[in-house]
């Protein structure tokens, strides 16, 4: 039995992860996951339970998580580059103290609970060709920032209080398990526009290259990396295929009959954009082993 603890339970990997446990937990004869559910909303978004509605800032709610789990899923966060810059008290409350929050009550409580922490591209300065985990770093917003801060928190916990912790970079998750639960990210944006027969629109001339990951594929692999001793107290990138946007967009213009058109970059994006971030996941991949990806040309067709 493993047991499970995601806080920020309503946020799209949360509710795609929490529906791949379900699923293998229904598909053996005895629960292979024990997973319990927090976050500030009064519900559980797809109504599972055990669930427990929680403000992340309070040390008297954060407590109430079950320090006892084996992991802790950290999915608490606020996402957006520009968007941090009009609102960076939020995006330090959200993105950082909860965070140290949750550090400070699991110190208190002696908890041997793994935290398992999302990261993201945008720590890293974009180039031509693949990104190992010890790239160089390039911080041009306040959520990169945000996130590369949680990063160091996380090591100094451990360095200073034995706290385990698993970090994961991830580029661009797509696609969903649940239904409405989606990643409104570089995929879902792009099919929006195709779905509804609109003309897809780029900056740039589209050749900016990214990482896709499909979330089936992202959820085995935290699930996995989130219980091996390999992965302790390490930062990992996750891979999946490469693609430029301007591939992405033609592959779903195609299936959809729309068409895809090319504008200068707005100065605000263009001075907060990272460039190409192609992810080198040779250091996970050779602990996790081969898996069968989604490919993002199958998931095209399917939509």
């Amino acid at each position: 039995m493993k047991k499970v603890a995601i806080v920020g339970a309503n946020s799209y990997i949360a509710r795609n992860l929490t529906a791949m446990m379900s699923a293998a937990n229904k598909a053996t004869s005895e629960d292979e996951y024990q997973y319990s559910l927090y976050d500030h909303q009064a519900e559980h978004a797809d109504g599972l339970s055990p669930y427990t509605r929680i403000d992340i800032l309070d040390e008297a709610d954060v407590a109430n998580i079950d320090y006892d789990a084996d992991v802790i899923f950290m999915f608490v966060g606020k996402t957006g580059s520009y968007q941090g810059f009009d609102a960076a008290d939020s995006f330090i409350d959200i993105n950082e103290r909860s965070l140290l929050t949750l550090l400070t009550v699991h110190r208190a409580k002696k908890s041997k609970a793994r935290i398992i922490f999302p990261s993201t591209r945008l720590v890293y300065k974009g180039k031509v060709g693949k990104l190992t985990e010890e790239a160089e770093k390039e911080l041009k917003s306040i959520y990169a920032v945000n996130k590369y801060s949680c990063e160091q928190y996380l090591q100094m916990y451990q360095h200073v209080f034995a706290i385990p912790y698993t970090i994961f970079r991830i580029c661009v998750p797509y696609g969903t398990i649940v239904p409405g639960a989606s990643s409104y990210g570089t995929a879902e944006i792009m099919l929006g526009k195709a779905n509804k027969g609109e003309g897809i629109t780029l900056y740039g001339d589209g050749t900016v290259r990214r990482t896709l990951t499909h979330i089936e594929d992202l959820c085995r692999i935290l699930l996995k990396g989130a219980f091996s001793l390999h992965c302790l107290n390490d930062v990992f990138n996750i891979g999946g295929e490469d693609y430029s946007l301007a591939e992405m967009a033609n592959l779903l213009a195609r299936r959809y009959g729309v068409g895809v058109s090319y504008v200068p970059w707005p100065e605000e994006a263009r001075l907060v954009e990272s460039g190409d971030t192609v992810f080198d996941s040779a250091k996970l991949d050779t602990i996790l082993g081969e898996y069968e990806q989604k490919r993002f040309d199958d998931w095209c067709r399917e939509q």
